[in-house]
């Protein structure tokens, strides 16, 4: 950089000087008065700014305000321009209203891309409006309303059950999966490795299906589990065969199931009455939610079925017999926490379609 030459009146060296030794100046004002001070005293340019921890460009921008204005210069910051101007009230609303209430044109949600565009401001501002209010237009989530006309009556049947039960009574929940597939992979799966997850091949063979037979038994969680070729009224009822063997003599057997077809056949209602101590409670339709043992499916998909590699149906239910005996050697119950009441109280806060006038 070139040498900066700075000739400083009297008056105005005195001022600077006084500035400086003020121990109640600001630093970046007293820091100012030294810089020129030191630059009539004919220090270079790069030396001031490495005794100051300021750049070279620094040093010249505050001699340029010297210059331009001397000591009230640079003893005041320069104006900036203010910021843009915030958004109204309305302007939000209007923001919400339209995310609430509109879709962008050939699309089926707002972005903040299409948002911004939309109502002339930075995604920034639809990003913080749209965490302020709540709403995430690229999230979708489904939800399915029983129409079965003894609703009630069967959820409060059911759920009596769980939070209730009858003494000298065992209550299982029973149901099928049915077509799980005994997937194989087109290529050896390369195992984990530090850095690396396991790697499966996204192409797979399929082997053939299985069913799965369940019995989810409350008060300990112990699962009754076996594998049939098919979902069928006489896989069922051998089924209904086992659990009724499994429950000692004088226990009522109270059995919590869907309203599939096969679980209302006449072969199921003849062993029913020559089995008086087992009854059926079935959950409302589209309410899966109500049976435990689907959420012991899920464990299972989870744990064993979904990242499994099977290469025959064989192996798939060998595999799914092992994790019902490591399972049932330390069972977790499911514990139902919520009365007929408080799922009730629910039903009415769910949101109602808007029609296409709205």
């Amino acid at each position: 950089m070139p040498r900066l030459c700075v000739m400083l009146p009297a008056p105005e060296r005195a001022q600077l000087q006084r500035i400086a030794a003020n121990g109640t100046t600001p630093q970046k004002l007293a820091k100012r008065a030294r810089l020129l001070l030191m630059l009539a005293d004919q220090v270079r340019p790069a030396h001031v700014a490495a005794r100051l921890e300021i750049s070279r460009n620094h040093v010249h921008y505050w001699v340029e305000r010297y210059v331009a204005d001397g000591v009230p210069g640079v003893m005041h910051d320069a104006s900036r321009p203010g910021g843009k101007d915030r958004l109204t009230a309305d302007q939000i609303a209007a923001i919400v209203t339209a995310t609430l209430t509109t879709t962008p044109p050939g699309r089926t949600h707002w972005s903040t891309r299409t948002a911004a565009k939309a109502h002339g401001v930075s995604e920034k501002t639809i990003r913080n409006i749209w965490h302020q209010h709540g709403l995430q237009p690229h999230r979708v989530t489904r939800f399915k309303l029983s129409k079965d006309p003894h609703f009630v009556d069967k959820l409060r049947d059911v759920v009596g059950l769980y939070l209730n039960p009858p003494k000298k009574a065992v209550v299982f929940c029973v149901d099928e999966k049915s077509g799980i597939q005994a997937l194989d992979r087109t290529r050896p799966v390369l195992p984990l490795r530090p850095g690396l997850p396991e790697r499966q091949t996204h192409d797979y063979i399929r082997h053939g299906t299985t069913c799965l037979f369940a019995a989810l038994r409350v008060l300990d969680g112990v699962v009754l589990g076996e594998c049939r070729a098919k979902r069928d009224t006489t896989g069922f009822v051998a089924f209904l065969t086992r659990i009724e063997r499994a429950t000692p003599r004088g226990q009522a057997i109270h059995v919590i199931l869907d309203n599939l077809s096969t679980h209302k056949s006449p072969p199921v209602q003849q062993w029913l009455r020559r089995h008086p101590r087992v009854q059926f409670h079935f959950i409302p339709t589209s309410s899966s939610w109500l049976n435990l043992v689907e959420r012991w499916f899920a464990e299972i998909t989870r744990e064993r079925i979904r990242r499994g590699t099977f290469e025959s149906v064989p192996a798939l239910e060998l595999a799914i017999a092992e994790y019902l005996e490591q399972y049932n050697e330390a069972p977790r119950p499911f514990v139902w926490t919520k009365d007929a009441d408080m799922i009730l109280e629910k039903i009415p806060t769910c949101p109602k379609p808007s029609s296409a006038g709205d």
